[in-house]
């Protein structure tokens, strides 16, 4: 979710994959860009296989994991795959983190489906994985319903994913912050959002994250909570974090023009 990368010798990262070639030309199957898409699956893959497998061994094993304990392990595993990918894919891990970007043109809308599909696909693969070693009951359902009404529902996650794009954007695609320290606040914002809204909504916060074990276990309740919610979440985080990143620049400079994009290069001071 998170892509460090040092600029011009300052800790500056940067939350997308684009280059120039790639914006010039659209997407080319090149070698750095099939890189970065056997990333972005790889660390999807993990990151549900871990997660889901915590929910059901917890399911299966009389509790043993316990609520906080799958908390932790949603929180560890985005950290640490953070820092093994993040500087190849920029470890979205999520349609809505990359939809949130590409909204904000910070990643190349071009690359948008190849990277979503790359990550239900790997969704999916890692649910299927799961229900293949545990022979998977309805009653092991990894995957993420609503507990109360759908505006429930929604409502909590809108506002878990507007928190997480929140803070990736803050913590990784501005160069006043500490870059090193990416994956650690996105792994924590994770955890914290999993620890108090898992009981309500599953804490999904990515349409892959519900899509692949709904494909797998053919449950499909409250499925358009979880594809609507959290991309407006990330597309409103994004914006938001944006909107406050420019308090220096008056309201009419900050909006002259489409691209947001474009006033940050011409504000960024030189170091």
């Amino acid at each position: 979710m998170a892509e460090a990368s040092a600029a011009n010798g300052t800790h500056e990262v940067v939350l997308n994959v684009n280059d120039k070639s790639n914006e010039d030309s659209g997407i080319s199957i090149s070698v750095p860009f099939l890189q970065k898409l056997v990333a972005e699956f790889a660390g999807t893959y993990f990151l549900l296989f871990a997660g889901q497998a915590a929910v059901m061994v917890d399911k299966g094993y009389d509790n043993q994991v316990t609520h906080p304990g799958i908390s932790i392990v949603w929180g560890l595993v985005v950290m640490v795959l953070v820092y093994a990918v993040g500087h190849i894919s920029g470890a979205h891990f999520s349609p809505a983190v990359t939809l949130g970007f590409a909204s904000t043109k910070r990643f190349p809308l071009k690359q948008v489906p190849a990277y979503v599909s790359v990550q239900i696909v790997a969704s999916t693969l890692a649910s299927g994985t799961l229900r293949l070693i545990f022979q998977g009951s309805k009653d092991n359902f990894p995957g993420t319903l609503v507990s109360g009404t759908y505006l429930q529902g929604f409502v909590v996650e809108f506002i878990i994913t507007f928190y997480l794009m929140f803070v990736i954007s803050g913590v990784a695609t501005d160069n006043r912050a500490i870059g090193e320290l990416a994956g650690l606040a996105v792994g924590s914002t994770v955890l914290l959002n999993v620890m108090f809204a898992g009981p309500v909504t599953g804490a999904s916060m990515s349409p892959a994250r519900t899509l692949g074990p709904a494909i797998v276990w053919h449950e499909y309740e409250g499925i358009w909570v979880y594809m609507t919610a959290p991309v407006a979440g990330a597309v409103a985080g994004a914006w938001v974090y944006n909107i406050i990143r420019y308090t220096d620049k008056p309201t009419w400079e900050i909006t002259k023009g489409a691209s947001l994009l474009k006033a940050s290069k011409r504000c960024r001071p030189s170091m």
